[in-house]
């Protein structure tokens, strides 16, 4: 049998996955590893932790799987988006790389608005200058760090970085390039126009390959530390959310995903970079060559669960919690949670606000405050679900992939909310998978990702929206979208008190 590997390097842990020709997992193995926040906005990871740890997990993918070295032809890799690794002229890293959900770049991002022009700016990169990309950061280690940025060669984003290591090359493909907020998405080439106005150099820039290209072969120390081949191919892979769409199958239109991670993805195809969105919803290159993806991101999804099971209830497990918030009623006996933990990204991109409890009573019970949790997180994806159908989009149907997809009733809530069907996947390994299916390509299997898509993805479970279910929370979601605009200015007046 031959295999290839998934590698998704995601906020918390690395996850790697050993998958059959026939798209069966044959082994996985996760390594996780620590997150930085010296101030309140910041976060940061060290990237050498990031290939420490992807080592020892294939090491350890091998071991669990008790497949043959050689029996592997090729790996490919899904990545966290917008992280900034900057590196000197030999390769080494300069600093912690600055995550996707570092918020420290307001004024970057308003000097670049005011600079660039918002028009010129989305005509360009067709998305808004957030805190989270990766510009607005290049532009406040430039200003911050002015030392460290002349000691630049060239940036990468995480999983480049790792890939870099592995293999010796230093590219970027166009799926994270996008959320760089340096890509013309449409013209697939660095906006020379936007580096100029910001006064960026272009070489720092590193050149630009296809999500499926091949880009070279595992390094000797590197197949030696991890057990596999030296004739292992590699291949670039994608941004998270891109592999996301690719193992869910969202790869023609019509095709919606929705994922709840550390932060909650809803996404839809779209086949060319010409329309405009008007900056209401990302607009980035997909990992399927010369294809795009639509995309509204809640900044703190999982995030918000794991931060309510870590501070109140430790010792719950995740499926006792479901179930028991689950059977509190809809509306958990009228309470409302804003999942605002970081700030929040679609659609009001705004970096000061904060989360919220609305409407907290004495009757109420701490499964009442898990299912406010877990339908306001579930509210914030409605926001982006009912962008992308006012932008024109039809849906038929949604597949659910990560955390959100764990229990039928964190399903059967999405289905209610989103009142559309939710689809389960059997082999719902989200990003990871769609690494695997890069490489599966790349390697010749098959003669199309659509093709690969045919074998790999494989539907469990369909769950249909409930109709009363549906009418309550229309009614109930109306509520939730007054929330953010009556606590904006409040939340902001508490920036100072916070640590």
């Amino acid at each position: 049998m031959e295999y290839v590997i998934g590698i998704d390097l995601g906020t918390s842990a690395v996850k790697v996955l050993l998958v059959d020709r026939c798209g069966h997992v044959k082994g996985e193995w996760t390594e996780s590893y620590p997150l930085y926040q010296p101030h309140s906005g910041y976060s940061e990871q060290h990237p050498e932790d990031w290939v420490e740890k992807t080592i020892v997990a294939l090491r350890k993918l091998l071991e669990v799987s008790h497949v043959s070295p050689d029996s592997v032809f090729g790996l490919s890799f899904s990545g966290q988006m917008h992280g900034l690794v900057l590196l000197d002229q030999a390769g080494n890293v300069l600093r912690n790389a600055i995550l996707w959900n570092d918020t420290r770049t307001t004024e970057e991002c308003r000097e670049i608005e005011e600079k660039v022009g918002r028009d010129t700016l989305l005509s360009i990169t067709k998305n808004r200058a957030l805190e989270g990309f990766t510009l607005p950061k290049l532009l406040w280690v430039k200003k911050h760090e002015p030392h460290l940025y002349q000691q630049a060669y060239t940036f990468l984003l995480p999983k480049d970085y790792v890939r870099f290591r592995f293999t010796g090359q230093i590219v970027m493909e166009y799926s994270d390039a996008a959320g760089t907020l340096l890509l013309d998405i449409e013209k697939k080439i660095w906006s020379q126009p936007i580096c100029d106005i910001l006064g960026i150099d272009t070489r720092l820039c590193p050149p630009l390959v296809e999500s499926t290209a091949y880009v070279g072969t595992l390094l000797p120390e590197i197949a030696e530390k991890t057990g596999l081949s030296t004739k292992v191919k590699v291949f670039a892979g994608g941004a998270d959310n891109a592999c996301g769409a690719v193992g869910a199958g969202i790869l023609m239109e019509g095709r919606m995903m929705c994922s709840i991670g550390t932060s909650g993805v809803v996404l839809a195809y779209e086949q060319t970079g010409e329309k405009d969105f008007a900056g209401k919803v990302h607009y980035f290159n997909h990992a399927k060559p010369d294809a795009y993806y639509i995309m509204g991101v809640t900044l703190a999804a999982g995030y918000s669960f794991d931060w309510w099971k870590r501070t109140f209830m430790e010792d719950v497990m995740f499926a006792e919690i479901v179930k028991r918030a689950y059977a509190s009623p809809i509306g958990a006996n009228g309470l409302l949670f804003t999942p605002y933990l970081v700030g929040e990204r679609t659609p009001y991109a705004d970096a000061d606000i904060r989360g919220s409890f609305i409407g907290i009573d004495a009757s109420q019970t701490k499964w009442d405050f898990a299912r406010a949790v877990m339908e306001g997180i579930t509210f914030s994806l409605n926001e982006s679900v009912e962008m992308i159908k006012e932008s024109g989009k039809a849906v038929e149907s949604i597949v659910s992939i990560g955390g959100g997809a764990k229990s039928k009733e964190w399903l059967q809530l999405q289905a209610d909310v989103f009142a559309i069907p939710v689809e389960k996947l059997k082999n719902e390994q989200g990003p990871g998978l769609g690494a695997a299916m890069i490489a599966a390509y790349g390697c010749g299997w098959f003669d199309s990702l659509e093709q690969c898509s045919e074998v790999f993805k494989q539907v469990e479970l369909i769950v249909e929206p409930q109709k009363e279910a549906v009418e309550r929370y229309r009614e109930l979601f109306a509520i939730y979208r007054e929330i953010y605009s009556q606590t904006k200015e409040i939340t902001r007046k508490l920036k100072d008190f916070r640590n």
